[in-house]
């Protein structure tokens, strides 16, 4: 177990410097506005939101590396690309330049998504699957809490304080490049490539006790049909859950209050200093309730924490809302985002790629997965770039309002349609969740022999 932990936490680094990567920028935010003299349309959609493009294009291909080359070499490329994007950015001197560069860091997120999760779910046991891809997701809240105390130390610096902002990711970037070389492929990646016998000294490095024979054997049947695509009919079931999961993440308004966190706080009357310090507090905040899903979400499943993340979700945002429409003032917004943000790190925060890396056979999980981040992400890179442009136009009191309504069908989502998947081996997942005629919540509590 020691060393499927260790391997599981190197993988999930990529998230570390995903959340870094995201957070980074809203420290930057009005300086680079002030800077380039950007409109709010051109600094949202392409200062801003240009790493988000870049997300969008590497979850959208990121299955392909990740089918092709192996969950392993995918994971070292998208080190090289933060590491790029960190030094281009940094040393950009347009507002074009610094976007390209941003966009290449983009693709290494997007990337991420697809392929740690999906190498960490296919090396754990099934009992302890969700706790360790949820590794992944406390690595990026921690990479947000990271870049809010390093924007807040390095704010004062000067006028070229963003640039090191934006830089300074360039060495977790190094750092996480060569730990990756030293974890082994995917079991699961290698048998769909019939390298048997590569394969089977990786199973056996994770449980020697283990019935190797009879793992390999439900992996490769699970995996027999190589020509299948995730729109076939029966995988209608699985593609509708992970679109609904990633939609539903993004119209939470997350990624947009992430990206604008110091905005929103001076938005509601706090001065600079206290809204970076607030922000900080979110990454706290992040931190200690993701850790709590991390160790809830094999014990009380991944429905439950949705209910709990739900209910959070409705009673914060309404009251957000409700704070900017009657000028509450005071500790009031920063009070309910914190509760927000607390809603979102034990529900969906911890659920979320844990989930998707689940419904899908072994065969089409890199491009399930692929489609699931593609959604989440093609929504984050379009709301938090409307952000400036419709707190401007409507307000943001109608903003957190319809985020709010959009959490009640998130609660209907979690009552009616989504099945439970702690505990299970992905095999029976696949078989079940594929089955014509599933039932809501019908899966059998069974797992395949051995690890898996």
């Amino acid at each position: 177990m020691n060393k499927i932990l260790i391997w599981s936490v190197t993988a999930a680094l990529a998230g570390f410097l995903f959340g870094f990567d995201t957070v980074v920028i809203s420290g930057a935010d009005k300086q680079l506005q002030l800077l380039w003299h950007s409109s709010d349309a051109f600094h949202g959609s392409v200062v801003m939101a240009m790493a988000l493009w870049g997300t969008v294009i590497g979850a959208i291909f990121g299955g392909i590396p990740t089918n092709k080359i192996g969950r392993k070499k995918t994971l070292f490329w998208i080190g090289i690309l933060y590491f790029i994007s960190a030094i281009g950015a940094a040393f950009a001197n347009d507002p074009y330049v610094f976007a390209a560069f941003r966009f290449i860091g983009g693709l290494g997120v997007g990337a991420s998504t697809i392929a740690a999760p999906a190498y960490v779910s296919e090396i754990a046991p099934a009992d302890k699957r969700g706790r360790l891809v949820a590794l992944y997701q406390f690595n990026i809240v921690l990479g947000i809490l990271i870049a809010f105390i390093s924007n807040f130390f390095l704010k004062d610096i000067g006028e070229n304080a963003w640039r090191w902002m934006v830089g300074v990711q360039a060495f977790p970037s190094l750092i996480y490049i060569l730990f990756i070389l030293t974890i082994p492929e995917s079991p699961r990646w290698l048998l769909s490539k019939n390298r048997d016998e590569e394969a089977r000294k990786v199973l056996f490095q994770i449980d020697p006790t283990a019935d190797l024979a009879s793992i390999m054997d439900d992996s490769r049947e699970n995996g027999v049909t190589k020509h299948e695509n995730i729109f076939m009919k029966k995988y209608r079931f699985p593609l509708m859950l992970a679109f609904l999961i990633a939609f539903f993440n993004q119209f939470s308004g997350i990624n947009a209050f992430l990206y604008y966190a110091p905005r929103i706080f001076e938005e509601a009357g706090l001065g600079q200093n206290t809204a970076l310090l607030s922000s900080i507090g979110i990454g706290i905040t992040n931190l200690i309730f993701t850790l709590i899903g991390v160790a809830l979400i094999d014990k009380l499943g991944r429905k439950l924490l949705m209910y709990i993340g739900s209910i959070g979700y409705i009673i914060s945002l309404g009251l957000v809302s409700a704070s900017f429409f009657y000028n509450w003032g005071g500790l009031s917004v920063p009070i309910f985002l914190f509760l927000f943000i607390a809603s979102h790190a034990i529900g969906q925060g911890a659920v979320i790629w844990v989930f998707i890396s689940e419904i899908f056979p072994n065969h089409i999980r890199a491009s399930g997965q692929a489609f699931g981040s593609s959604v989440h992400w093609v929504l984050a890179a379009i709301i938090p770039s409307l952000i400036p442009m419709l707190f401007s136009e409507i307000g943001p009191e109608v903003v957190f309002l319809i985020f709010a309504l959009m959490m009640v069908l998130q609660l209907l989502f979690v009552i009616f349609i989504m099945p439970e998947t702690k505990g299970i081996s992905l095999e029976v997942l696949s078989e079940n969740l594929t089955k014509k005629n599933i039932k809501k919540n019908d899966i059998k509590e069974t797992s395949a022999p051995g690890i898996v």
